[in-house]
């Protein structure tokens, strides 16, 4: 069994063997990040999405594979492959974030700023044997580098609902050291829908149809107040101590507050983040050790919400305060072997969860006590080439265990071992077959073994103290292809079968988190045609299925929940002048047809919106972006209402609207 402690000291030793070791010098250049066959990469993110510092609505217009877990006008969730929550792994500079709001208020995503983003790793599926708990995908978010030289940005973004974004950056240093700096101020009105809806406007239909929800309005004197704010600053610094050592730091700071999520119970108060990522790398150590790397991170959030604006403060203020931490640590050597590159190492980490309800600012109980997951790992993954055959292999040894303060629950262990091959067969330069299997698996967090509700709801326990984990066995096949300079396609196959997946059951009054097996399985396309050197189309699209193996007690429904319909992407580009770009694009879905009902999940009519974007380089310094979203102001929903989120509920829980018709401009001086 897996120590802790014993993976920390063997670290320090790790860390003072290696500084002793005299290198030899090699120079550890900057990694071009390429799309895979098995990993999409959204490059330029701070460039070219602009519209907001929300990165969960960039990435659903970019990827088909990605859906939008819509809550407010900020600080969205997404879904991947018809997974989220912890069923999705998201890294941000290669460290963990957990959000403190059990109903996912603060997805980790939503704590770092589009603006500093350089690039976004997607991988679909289990393969990836690094991080703790990646069951069905990865998503790696990279925050910009800082440069050599001395650079700087300031950008102002406006746009409908009295939305302001002002920010400002610079970056600069030698080539031993480089330092770069960010900041910005975020905020917004309220978003209308297309039937011209504030947020608080569709929180009022709802309570008119469901009149015993009428706390839950918001107080005629918030009714009209901003939906949001969000500021944000970070640094980073590399420093190459030799040709062949270099250490990179960042710290990145999220203060957003007085953020509305009109279809829940409460809104936050404030969304406090703070993440501290710091890597050491050496290379050529010798024969068996091409390169060592060391790093270390560590996150905490600060996240009170409650019933500060609502009509139902007016007889008591209910607040639920939230703190999440977590750190950990890896050791990663590379090494030569067979003509190929073996990578591996020791993974460790640790998670704290607390939740306390206050009831006018007095102590009222706990939501989750103290929640502690302790988390050790070995893996090791190898790459090699035959020819035309490129091969990837890996392996992973967890050892989890949880424990919570509260009386008379024991606390729970856990082991999984999960792996995965990986191939690609390149036929011809034009063509690639490619496939996996894989498993990989995800331990229960602290809501879902632990968590209560307040004591004016009798305190139930909600969680499931004896849960399993949940294992993903998943298998991938694809083919891509390359016509020329003119087109290409890409097609991606996969099932999954899920054993012990973690599911809501609204159906019980306690203990509603239990397990069942799944199994999810769909396709995905992806592809571009030149007309012409400068005019050009992208786009995707994603299909999918889940079905239980059987319903969940008391229940006769057997579809898995957030299970996105058909959905598609198409953009058209125009590159009018070695200066600019016009691009036209829609995003599209089906109907909402197969759907878990049991668990507050409802039928979603199809819709189609188009977008429109300019973006113009005016001098070498200024760029203009102009756009307009949703042109026909089109009233229509992505995100379905499944039970496990505290929606507003008086039968049906509340459905929450997109935004209607967003016209924005940002101006970006580069000095």
């Amino acid at each position: 069994m897996i120590k802790i402690r014993n993976i920390a000291r063997f670290g320090m030793l790790s860390v003072a063997a290696t500084l002793a070791l005299q290198a030899q010098e090699l120079s550890l250049s900057t990694v071009e990040v390429e799309e895979t066959v098995d990993a999409t990469v959204v490059k330029d993110v701070a460039g070219e999405e602009v519209r907001s510092a929300d990165l969960a609505e960039a990435l659903y217009k970019l990827d088909p594979d990605v859906q939008i877990v819509r809550r407010s006008g900020i600080a969205n969730d997404i879904i991947l492959r018809g997974m989220r929550k912890d069923n999705i792994n998201v890294l941000i500079d290669g460290g963990k974030l957990y959000g403190g709001c059990p109903n996912r208020m603060d997805p980790p995503i939503s704590h770092v700023l589009a603006s500093n983003v350089d690039h976004i790793v997607i991988k679909e599926g289990p393969y990836d044997v690094e991080h703790f708990g990646t069951l069905s995908g990865l998503v790696d978010v990279v925050t910009k580098a800082p440069e050599a030289g001395f650079h700087s940005e300031g950008d102002l973004n406006i746009g409908s609902w009295s939305y302001k974004k002002v920010g400002v950056s610079a970056s600069g240093g030698s080539d031993k050291v480089r330092v770069f700096v960010g900041g910005s101020v975020e905020t917004s009105g309220q978003y209308e829908d297309g039937d011209g809806r504030t947020l608080a406007e569709q929180l009022d239909e709802y309570v008119k149809a469901n009149p015993t929800q009428a706390g839950r309005a918001f107080k005629p004197q918030d009714h009209d107040m901003n939906s949001f704010r969000k500021d944000t600053a970070m640094v980073k610094l590399f420093a190459d101590i030799t040709d062949s050592q270099k250490v990179e730091a960042s710290y990145t700071i999220n203060r957003s507050k007085n953020i509305l999520y009109p279809n829940t119970p409460m809104d936050a108060k404030k969304d406090d983040s703070d993440l501290f990522n710091i890597e050491y790398t050496v290379a050529d150590l010798g024969e068996w050790s091409k390169e060592l790397s060391l790093s270390f991170y560590n996150s905490w959030v600060y996240h009170p919400m409650g019933t500060y604006f609502r009509k139902s403060s007016n007889t008591a203020l209910v607040e639920n305060v939230m703190d999440s931490r977590i750190y950990g640590g890896k050791i990663k050597n590379g090494l030569d072997l067979f003509n190929g590159r073996l990578s591996f190492g020791i993974d460790a980490s640790k998670r704290r969860w607390d939740g306390d309800y206050r009831k006018n600012g007095a102590y009222w109980g706990k939501s989750i006590d103290d929640a502690v997951t302790k988390n050790g790992a070995f893996f090791a993954d190898f790459k090699k080439s035959y020819d035309r055959f490129d091969m990837e292999a890996g392996l992973r040894y967890d050892h989890t265990k949880i424990t919570t303060d509260e009386a008379g629950i024991e606390g729970n262990d856990y082991d999984a071992l999960g792996g995965y091959l990986y191939g690609t067969y390149n036929i011809g330069e034009s063509l690639k077959i490619f496939g996996g299997l894989g498993k990989a698996s995800r331990v229960p967090d602290g809501k879902e073994l632990y968590f209560r509700t307040n004591p004016k709801m009798g305190a139930k326990m909600k969680g499931t103290p004896t849960l399993d984990q949940t294992s993903n066995y998943q298998v991938d096949a694809g083919v891509e292809k390359m016509f020329g300079d003119t087109a290409s396609l890409k097609m991606k196959l996969f099932y999954s079968k899920l054993k012990d997946f973690i599911a809501y059951n609204k159906t019980k009054s306690e203990h509603n988190y239990e397990n069942v097996d799944a199994k999810i399985y769909g396709l995905s396309l992806e592809g571009t045609y030149a007309f012409t050197d400068t005019l050009y189309l992208d786009g995707g699209a994603s299909w999918m299925k889940g079905r239980k193996d059987h319903p969940l007690s008391g229940q006769s429904d057997k579809d898995m929940p957030n299970i996105p319909p058909l959905k598609g992407t198409l953009g058209l580009n125009w590159d009018y002048s070695d200066n600019g770009t016009l691009r036209a694009s829609m995003v599209a879905a089906d109907s909402w047809d197969d759907y878990d009902a049991d668990n507050g999940e409802q039928k979603i009519p199809a819709y189609a919106v188009f977008n429109l974007k300019a973006m113009h380089q005016a001098t070498d310094r200024l760029e203009v972006t102009a756009g307009v979203d949703n042109i026909f102001d089109r009233t229509y929903a992505v995100t379905n209402t499944y039970a496990d989120m505290t929606l507003v509920s008086g039968g049906d829980p509340m459905l929450l609207n997109e935004p209607g018709r967003y016209i924005y401009c940002n101006v970006a001086y580069r000095f």
